[in-house]
């Protein structure tokens, strides 16, 4: 009987932290190196784009401490 996705991320999620990074890690490293290519120029386009909204003053930036600082008291909830 096979898993369906939604089982197998389930089940993958009940994994303890090390062993997520492992399979991770496993998933990506199968992954068709022509779509990494793909992937790689659409971060390019959103890294491209995120700076362009910083520079016309679209988004507010906040310094990179702060910014840690509310992950982490985000994390602690």
């Amino acid at each position: 009987m096979s898993m369906t996705v939604e089982q197998i991320v389930d089940e993958a999620l009940g994994l303890p932290s090390e062993a997520r990074a492992l399979l991770a890690d496993r998933l990506v490293e199968s992954l068709d190196p022509a779509e990494d290519g793909y992937v790689r120029q659409l971060w390019v386009a959103e890294a491209l784009r995120r700076r362009d909204d910083v520079r016309r003053g679209q988004v507010q930036t906040i310094p990179g401490e702060e910014a840690l600082a509310q992950v982490r008291q985000a994390v602690a909830r």
